[in-house]
C-alpha cells in the first residue's frame, strides 16, 4: 500500500509593526503558529492488467481482465489460462443478440473437470455491457467455475440489483469483436440434451497470456 508521509508543517505568522517613520520592523511578541497537517491517507496501489488472447477456428480474441475491480475472478481464470483448460474447447452457447459462452466442453460434448467454485464478484461496479467478458454459473450465485461468456448487447438484467446476484464481469474484449459477431451469427442445434450448440464447432484451439 501506498501512504502519504504524515506531515506537520509549522506556519509561523510574522507581524509587522510599522514605526514613525512607516518602515516595517519585526516585533518582540511571540508569534502565533499554526500549524496544518495532513491527514495519512492509504491509496491502493494498482494490481497490472492481465491480457489472454483465445485463439479460435474462427479468429483471435484478446481481452483485458481486470484484477482490481474482480480479484478472485481474474485470479481464478488465469489458473485455468496457465493449466491449459480451455485448449480445444469449444463455444458450446451461442444465442444472437445475447453472449457467447464457452469453456467448460470438448467437441464430443463432454464436460471438464473443473476446479472448487468461486465467490461472486457481481457487485464490483463492472456491467454486462457489449464485448465484456462474465462468469457463466447455475442458479446458485457462488458456482461459477471455468465457464464464461461474452456480452453481444448490453444485457443489464444481469447485473447485480437488490435481489437479483447478477453475472460477475472481469474483463472486456480488446481486440476480435469481429471474430466474436462471426461466431453469434453460426447456425444452432441441440447436442447432448444442450440447445443453441452451433452446427459447426467453434473451437477455442487455445488460450494463453499476451
Amino acid at each position: 500500500m501506498m501512504k502519504k508521509s504524515l506531515a506537520l508543517f509549522a506556519l509561523p505568522a510574522i507581524f509587522a509593526a510599522c514605526t514613525e517613520s512607516g518602515t516595517p520592523e519585526k516585533t518582540s511578541e511571540p508569534a502565533n503558529v499554526q500549524s496544518e497537517q495532513i491527514i495519512e491517507e492509504e491509496t491502493p496501489e494498482l494490481i497490472p492488467m492481465e491480457y489472454v488472447v483465445i485463439e479460435t477456428n474462427k479468429g483471435n480474441i484478446s481481452l483485458e481482465l481486470d484484477p482490481n475491480e474482480a480479484p478472485i475472478t481474474v485470479a481464478n481464470f488465469m489458473a485455468y489460462v496457465d493449466d491449459g483448460f480451455y485448449d480445444n474447447t469449444v463455444f458450446h452457447r451461442v444465442i444472437d443478440g445475447f453472449m457467447i459462452q464457452g469453456g467448460g466442453f470438448t467437441t464430443d460434448g463432454a464436460k471438464k473437470d473443473t476446479r472448487d467454485p468461486i465467490v461472486l464478484e457481481s457487485q464490483n461496479g463492472l456491467k454486462n455491457d457489449v464485448g465484456t467478458i462474465a462468469m457463466a454459473r447455475t442458479n446458485a450465485p457462488n458456482s461459477a467455475t471455468a465457464q464464461f461468456f461474452i456480452n453481444l448487447k448490453d444485457n443489464a438484467f444481469l447485473n447485480y440489483s437488490p435481489g437479483n446476484p447478477g453475472y460477475a464481469v472481469f474483463g472486456k474484449v480488446t481486440s476480435g469483436m469481429d471474430v466474436v459477431n462471426e461466431i453469434r451469427q453460426v447456425e444452432t442445434t441441440v447436442k447432448q440434451g444442450m440447445s443453441d450448440w452451433p452446427v459447426e464447432e467453434v473451437i477455442i484451439e487455445k488460450a494463453y497470456r499476451e
